[in-house]
C-alpha cells in the first residue's frame, strides 16, 4: 500500500509538503500522515478539499468565537474593506482603531484607559514587559528590572515572552539567550461540571509573599495567566487567586501584567477574567478571541499614570519606541468591534454561561471515571483530558497516544490537537447544545477506538 507521501496528491498538498514549515510540528511525522486541506467553514464546522466536514474542536487554535463565515463579522470586514485596508497608526489615526480602543476601555476594569495595539499575543506581552521596564526607568528606579512568573507559564515564543515563561520543552533550548526571571509554585485546583473538586493556593501565595518581601525592590512586574494556564494543559487556579496575587503586587509596588490572551473575550464566561475577580491590573494583554478568529490583532491595555510617565519633549527620549507595521490594522479593528458588540449581549444575557454548563455536564457524563482518563479539567469552554492506560501507568513518548486519538477523531468528523498525552477541547463559543454533545461523543469514540489497543510501558 502506498504511503500518504507516495500517493497521488493535489497541487495544494504537493506545495504544502514541499514548501510549508508548520508551527509546533515535527515535520517528519507530519509528512507521514494523511493530508487534510481546509477549504471552507461555516459555524463550528470546517470542510476539506475532499468534501469532508469536521467539527472544529479547538476553535482554530482557541480563536474562534461566533463560528466560521459569520455573516455579521463578514459584513463588518467587507464594509471596512470598501474604505481602506490599512493605514498606519504611526502619527495617524483611523476610526476603527479609535472606536475599538474606546470599547475595550469601556469593557475593561475601571482605570485601564490606554490601548497599545500589536499583532499577536506574544507581541501584547512584549509591550507590557517593555512598558513596565521603561516606566521604572523613567520613574527613577532603574534597579526594578526583574520579572516574576507562575510555574508552568506560557506567554509566547518571542525572546521576552520565552524569558518570563516556564514552558520546559517549548523553550528550554533557547534559555541561554533569555534574560533571567523567577517563578513561584502554581496552586492546586481541579474543576469540572461547574464544581471545584480540589483547591489549595496557600503554599503558592505564601511562596509569592516571601519572594516579594525579598525581591520587590528589584522587581518590575509579575505576569500571570489568570484562572487557567492554557498551554500548561488547562491548569487551573482557585477562585480568588488572581485577586490575592494582585493585592500582594500592589502592597509591594510591583506591576501586575495579566495575560488574558487565551482566557479573555468570553472563553471562560466573562468578557475579561480580571473584571470578574474585581482586579484592575497595570497591564491587560488580549489577542486570540479579540477578532473572533478572523485576523491577527492584539491589544495591551494600561493605566493613565503609566502612559503619562512617557510624556515629555522629543529630546527627553521618554517616548515608547515600539511598534509593528500593521499595528491596529483597520480591517482587524473593524472585525474586532463587530465581534465584541455581538459577544457582549451573549455574555450579559447568559447564553455563554448556559453553553458552559452544558459542556461541563457532557464532559462529566462521558469521562468522569473513564478508565483512560487520569484527570478531567474544565472551566468555561476550555477542557483537558489527561489520558492514561487502563489501570494507570503511561505510554512512551514516541507512541504518541494523544496524536493517535486526534488522527482517529478525524475519521469521526472532529478536529482536535493534543498536548502530549492530553487532549485539549476548546470549541468555538457559538456551538449549540447538540454540537457540544457531538464534540464530546466523537472524542469519546476516538479514545475508545485507539487507547485499548496501545501497550503501556512495563
Amino acid at each position: 500500500m502506498a504511503s500518504p507521501v507516495d500517493s497521488p496528491v493535489s497541487p495544494a498538498v504537493a506545495a504544502d509538503r514541499r514548501h510549508v514549515w508548520h508551527p509546533f510540528t515535527q515535520m517528519r511525522e507530519y509528512l507521514a500522515l494523511p493530508p487534510l486541506v481546509v477549504a471552507s467553514g461555516r459555524g463550528g464546522w470546517l470542510t476539506d478539499t475532499e468534501g469532508n466536514t469536521y467539527l472544529d474542536g479547538n476553535a482554530s487554535i482557541w480563536t474562534n468565537v461566533h463560528g466560521h463565515n459569520d455573516p455579521d463579522l463578514n459584513a463588518a470586514l467587507q464594509a471596512q474593506l470598501a474604505k481602506v485596508a490599512h493605514a498606519t497608526l504611526l502619527g495617524l489615526a483611523h476610526e476603527p482603531g479609535a472606536e475599538l480602543a474606546a470599547l475595550l476601555c469601556e469593557l475593561a476594569p475601571i482605570g485601564l484607559n490606554r490601548v497599545f495595539y500589536t499583532d499577536n499575543g506574544s507581541g501584547a506581552v512584549e509591550v507590557a514587559l517593555k512598558q513596565s521596564f521603561q516606566y521604572w526607568q523613567l520613574a527613577g528606579r532603574p534597579e526594578k528590572r526583574g520579572v516574576i512568573g507562575l510555574e508552568g507559564a506560557y506567554h509566547g515564543d518571542t525572546f521576552g515572552t520565552m524569558a518570563v515563561g516556564d514552558s520546559g520543552g517549548f523553550h528550554e533550548r533557547f534559555r541561554p539567550w533569555c534574560f533571567e526571571s523567577t517563578h513561584f509554585p502554581a496552586p492546586v485546583c481541579n474543576e469540572f461540571a461547574g464544581r471545584v473538586h480540589a483547591a489549595d493556593d496557600a503554599a503558592s501565595l505564601d511562596a509569592l509573599a516571601r519572594l516579594l518581601e525579598s525581591e520587590a525592590a528589584q522587581t518590575a512586574c509579575l505576569i500571570l495567566e489568570p484562572s487557567v494556564q492554557g498551554a500548561a494543559g488547562m491548569r487551573q487556579q482557585p477562585p480568588g487567586f488572581t485577586r490575592a496575587v494582585a493585592e500582594l503586587c500592589r502592597a509591594h509596588d510591583v506591576h501586575l501584567i495579566l495575560d488574558e490572551v487565551f482566557v479573555g473575550c468570553g472563553r471562560l464566561g466573562p468578557m475579561f477574567v480580571c473584571a470578574e475577580e474585581g482586579v484592575t491590573p497595570d497591564f491587560l494583554c488580549l489577542a486570540k478571541g479579540l477578532t473572533g478568529g478572523y485576523l491577527p490583532l492584539a491589544a495591551t491595555l494600561t493605566r493613565d499614570e503609566i502612559h503619562d510617565a512617557f510624556l515629555g519633549s522629543f529630546s527627553s527620549g521618554r517616548a515608547f519606541f515600539h511598534g509593528h507595521t500593521f499595528t491596529g490594522n483597520p480591517l482587524a479593528a473593524a472585525v474586532a468591534l463587530a465581534n465584541l458588540r455581538k459577544l457582549r449581549p451573549l455574555i450579559e444575557e447568559g447564553f455563554i454561561a448556559e453553553r458552559i454548563a452544558v459542556f461541563g455536564r457532557e464532559l462529566a457524563r462521558a469521562f468522569a471515571g473513564h478508565p483512560h482518563v487520569r484527570e478531567l479539567r474544565q472551566r468555561g469552554l476550555a477542557a483537558a483530558l489527561d489520558l492514561q492506560p487502563d489501570g494507570g501507568g503511561s505510554w512512551s513518548a514516541d507512541q504518541r497516544a494523544g496524536l493517535q486519538v486526534c488522527q482517529r477523531a478525524r475519521d469521526h468528523g472532529l478536529l482536535l490537537r493534543p498536548l502530549g498525552d492530553s487532549l485539549l477541547l476548546v470549541p468555538p463559543l457559538c456551538l449549540s447544545h447538540d454540537e457540544l454533545r457531538e464534540l464530546v461523543d466523537r472524542t469519546l469514540r476516538a479514545i475508545d477506538d485507539v487507547l485499548p489497543g496501545l501497550t503501556p510501558l512495563s
